[in-house]
């Protein structure tokens, strides 16, 4: 079961349902992935890949930052699923225009984008919270508080 901060649940069937974010294995995309000759599927992985999401981890929780600039609180979902996956996603909607506009350069990426981050154990889902502000979504993952350190000790046996 997802758990929806913002929009209106889980997508499904998704392209995306199997990306995973993985610092060390996620693809480079390049610019031309833009063109208008390129499939829809290119031009949808390439608004993935330029997503950009810090992740940092404070003292008492894991910070995201997300730059959607042009969206809206309602065009971005923030889901939890499996229990400790963070997933980002949402929609940019290609701009309008009439035939007879001519445009000159599109270099700004449209479609849907999807973000999944995997936390670690030590946070608490059910606390997650999520803000957007000037463009930039902020999500907190409050970290669970630390286990205290247990001297070694003999243990008895009974019996």
């Amino acid at each position: 079961m997802a758990l929806s901060l913002f929009g209106n649940g889980r997508r499904s069937g998704d392209i995306f349902d199997s990306m995973l974010f993985d610092p060390f294995a996620f693809p480079s995309f390049s610019s031309r992935f833009h063109e208008p000759h390129h499939s829809s599927f290119a031009r949808d992985i390439a608004a993935v890949a330029n997503t950009q999401v810090d992740w940092k981890e404070t003292d008492t929780a894991h910070i995201f930052k997300a730059n959607l600039p042009g969206l809206s609180k309602e065009e971005v979902k923030v889901q939890l699923e499996e229990g400790h996956v963070l997933v980002i996603s949402g929609e940019r909607k290609k701009e309008e225009s009439s035939s007879t506009d001519r445009w000159h350069r599109v270099e700004r990426s449209h479609g849907a984008f999807l973000r999944r981050f995997r936390l670690p154990e030590n946070v608490r889902v059910d606390e997650v919270r999520a803000a957007m502000e000037n463009g930039v979504l902020t999500v907190s993952v409050p970290k669970c508080a630390p286990q205290p350190k247990v001297p070694g000790k003999s243990i008895d046996i009974s019996g």
